[in-house]
């Protein structure tokens, strides 16, 4: 756990109010559409800007007559402002409309997300109904430490940098396929290459590293390539070709007839799924709270 340090002296944090007359006035490119925006004067609006600016030491806006213009460092300047208002007032939403709890925002992938994780958080939600969970998608790991987020969900190995993990489980993959594709499961893996293969963009050895267990070394061949799970399934459907698909997110599919299985020979695929957190900030409640439900249901799923 992260040591506990000061904030920034007080010459670096200027007034809320400073910072929100600042945004305004680059926004708007006006002193006086400003001060209508935020119910002030126009007196007052330049008063927070010369305050600013002499507390930061630094020339934010040009005075062009009546236009105002960012200089250099106040374009800047204006996205950083900008970001952490919204922060601060999310933060603020969240606290007033769950102010005994907290509020995890979790990164997600979008089919573990959907057929896995989704179905189970009535669960934790019952259990924990001080906590409020928000999910967003993202394919690739990201600048966690800098983002709004609390934890994320990874596929891969432990190479995500600046991060803690907790392993979920290994993925497990089926081939699948339009019913009217082929006759019945082939018994051979090597007979699969006499069929279009759908490929991955996260997993572009997704296919070698399957055949490759089962001993076959020949290339697959190229085929369709599709940036998620949801829609390759959707064109092994319409009969375009074989899909490796995780079985947690096959099993609908096969359940109702959509999809069947092109091979009966399942293999451990390239990766597992960890849930991921910042190294350098320290743990809140919410989530300590999910990471200990997430790993209970980890095992239960084993």
């Amino acid at each position: 756990m992260r040591k506990n340090h000061m904030i920034a002296p007080r010459r670096f944090l200027p007034s809320i109010s400073a910072l929100l007359a600042f945004e305004a006035v680059a926004r708007l490119g006006s002193a006086t559409a400003a001060a209508q925006e935020l119910s002030l004067t126009q007196s007052a609006i330049s008063r927070q800007l010369k305050a600013l600016e002499e507390q930061l030491d630094v020339v934010l806006i040009l005075r062009k007559g009546r236009q105002l213009a960012l200089t250099q460092a106040g374009q800047a300047y204006v996205p950083q402002v900008r970001d952490i208002l919204n922060r601060l007032a999310q933060a603020s939403v969240s606290l007033r409309t769950n102010p005994h709890g907290g509020t995890l925002n979790l990164a997600i992938l979008p089919a573990f997300g959907m057929h896995w994780l989704a179905p189970r958080l009535r669960g934790f939600a019952e259990a924990h109904p001080e906590v409020t969970v928000n999910l967003s998608t993202r394919l690739k790991p990201f600048a966690i430490s800098d983002s709004p987020f609390d934890a994320a969900i990874h596929f891969g190995h432990e190479d995500w940098p600046g991060v803690r993990y907790l392993p979920l489980m290994p993925e497990t993959v089926v081939p699948v396929c339009a019913p009217d594709m082929i006759a019945a499961p082939l018994t051979q893996a090597a007979d699969m290459l006499a069929h279009p293969l759908l490929h991955l963009e996260t997993r572009p050895r997704g296919w070698a590293r399957w055949l490759a267990a089962l001993g076959v070394t020949a290339d697959p061949p190229s085929g369709m390539v599709f940036d998620q799970f949801s829609t390759m399934a959707q064109a092994a459907i319409h009969g375009l070709g074989v899909a490796l698909l995780p079985t947690f997110f096959a099993q609908p599919y096969l359940r109702d007839g959509q999809l069947m299985l092109a091979s009966a020979q399942s293999t451990q695929s390239i990766g597992s799924y960890f849930l991921v957190w910042p190294a350098d900030r320290d743990e809140g409640a919410a989530l300590v709270s999910f990471r200990s439900w997430l790993a209970g249901q980890a095992q239960t799923s084993e």
